[in-house]
């Protein structure tokens, strides 16, 4: 995000700048460019053309987890070959993330049950956090990428029983 202004000595009004963000994320715009006389405004958010996310050097994978057998629900989730799963998919290009951080749990697991505003993930684009949410109910069946994993835009990252 830059601010620029033809004025010297011009200062950030956060509030307004937290606002514009915010209205940025609630309608999905990459960009803003906006002017009132001698002051300009211009906001970008997501990757330009060409660039590529870089995990932020604090962030370390977490070991994987073990996974105990399981007579339970787990035993129940359908293989890759059930054609009824949903699937969720990435909004953007960044970096995927199972956790808030390293030393916090996953948000989801295989045989959690999600509702369509639950945050399965995050993905990180150019050092902004973007929490994804399920927008479908159902059952994880399988988490398709690993923590740290660069994605695509609409890349698979899970299956969801409904």
């Amino acid at each position: 995000m830059a601010k620029e202004t033809a004025a010297q000595g011009g200062s950030f009004d956060i509030e307004k700048l937290r606002v514009l963000f915010e209205l940025m994320e609630k309608h999905k715009l990459t960009e803003v460019s906006l002017r009132r006389g001698t002051e300009q405004w211009r906001l970008r958010r997501g990757l330009e053309e060409g660039a590529y996310p870089q995990t932020p050097a604090a962030y370390h994978a977490p070991p994987p987890m073990p996974v105990a057998p399981s007579a339970g629900p787990a035993a129940t989730i359908p293989t890759v070959a059930d054609e009824n799963l949903l699937v969720i998919k990435s909004p953007t290009v960044g970096t995927y993330y199972a956790s808030p951080s390293p030393e916090d749990p996953a948000f989801v697991k295989v045989g959690f049950q999600v509702g369509m505003e639950t945050i399965v993930c995050i993905i990180e684009a150019m050092k902004v956090f973007n929490q994804i949410p399920a927008e479908v109910s159902g059952t994880i069946a399988e988490i398709l990428v690993k923590n740290g994993d660069p994605v695509e835009f609409g890349q698979p990252l899970f299956r969801v029983r409904p």
